[in-house]
């Protein structure tokens, strides 16, 4: 590091747990970020801000008026923009030495299998179940850490797959992937702006920790919040040895 990256991220590097080893490991770290939405927008902007050194951010939306109660990451002026090139513009103005990948897609098939295998650690922000499960395939079958987030309404979930634990369960042993499952979305059942925040600020956090190695992760524990209690709770997740994606 140089003498401004030694001043930018002094606060990270007088605690032990990180110090200048494992800064060094986030300046030289790739991440993914699937979705600028809610939960990527403070996800994406912690993740500039502390040093990541490579930022990849897949969306495939334009930005629109009804975003701006708490997509963050986006501006008045950016409605009509892609979403990711609004957001690497505001990732650029926080940290410009992050470099910022924007893809204006949605991400499937060989992409996504690409993308995920070229990263150290995913983060699904995305908000439907067709790519959460698609993410998580990619996730296992590269042995890539996955950091998963969702929000709706006041109730908030996040939690860790570590494909690279022979024992971690995976996405699919806890939502088993199934045709009659019900998409519930915030564009209908609405979304309080600060949940988004916390959740994915959290997701920022337990991406970090990952790439550092510090402290424990949330592998193997499903965390939830009651944003109106402002509760949380822990729920531990086994590995399902029946898992049609992880099982040996």
């Amino acid at each position: 590091m140089n003498d401004q990256e030694l001043l930018r991220y002094s606060r990270h590097i007088l605690l032990p747990q990180i110090g200048i080893e494992g800064q060094e490991r986030l300046l030289g770290a790739r991440v993914l970020v699937l979705g600028a939405g809610g939960l990527g927008s403070p996800a994406a902007l912690y993740l500039a801000s502390a040093g990541i050194g490579t930022l990849v951010l897949a969306d495939g939306d334009t930005v629109d008026l009804t975003n701006l109660q708490r997509q963050i990451l986006h501006r008045t002026a950016a409605i009509g923009q892609p979403k990711v090139a609004s957001g690497a513009a505001t990732l650029a103005a926080i940290n410009s030495e992050c470099r910022v990948i924007p893809l204006q897609e949605r991400l499937a098939g060989e992409r996504l299998a690409d993308e995920v295998a070229a990263a150290d650690v995913v983060l699904d922000c995305s908000d439907n179940f067709t790519t959460r499960h698609a993410v998580n395939r990619a996730c296992v079958a590269y042995g890539k850490p996955l950091v998963s987030g969702a929000a709706i309404r006041f109730d908030g979930q996040i939690a860790v797959f570590d494909a690279r634990h022979a024992d971690a369960p995976c996405y699919h042993c806890l939502f088993p992937e199934a045709e009659d499952v019900e998409e519930v979305r915030c564009a209908v059942m609405g979304v309080f702006a600060p949940l988004v925040g916390i959740i994915g600020a959290t997701q920022a956090a337990e991406a970090l920790k990952l790439v550092i190695g510090c402290g424990e992760s949330l592998a193997g524990r499903l965390l939830l919040l009651d944003g109106l209690a402002m509760e949380w709770r822990s729920i531990t997740v086994p590995r399902d040895p029946a898992c049609a994606v992880c099982a040996k």
